[in-house]
């Protein structure tokens, strides 16, 4: 069975430290062949909108872009929650990275079932 990781990220911005280790995680995930899914809730939703990686640093760890970068770079998905999009009245087609997907609750608990492991940051 190949491991499956997914990682829930509900910090945004507004918190460098929790908005960067779950990139982090997953990059090392990654790196030990391990299946990563990323998905994105609450103010996380705001990490994957145009432009705001790039001004995400937090103390002793790389760039949040570097780290999306490599992400995405090795394969890994981006999912959105649908309904956290809409009360930040964002726009998926336009706001978001390439890459990024707006799901719904069900998408979510397709994933949470098949991984291995999920972890809420």
């Amino acid at each position: 069975m190949t491991e499956k990781l997914v990682l829930v990220c509900t910090y945004g911005p507004e918190d460098p430290e929790r908005a960067t280790i779950p990139f982090v995680v997953a990059t090392a995930a990654q790196a030990s062949d391990v299946e990563v899914i990323m998905g994105f809730q609450v103010n996380g939703v705001l990490l994957v909108k145009k432009g705001v990686a790039e001004h995400v640093f937090a103390a002793g760890f790389p760039p949040l872009k570097e780290l999306m970068d490599l992400y995405i770079e090795a394969g890994g998905k981006l999912l959105v929650c649908g309904p956290c999009v809409n009360s930040r009245k964002l726009i998926p087609d336009e706001d978001f990275v390439e890459g990024a997907t707006v799901v719904n609750a069900a998408t979510f608990v397709k994933e949470f079932t098949e991984a291995t492991n999920v972890l809420v940051y």
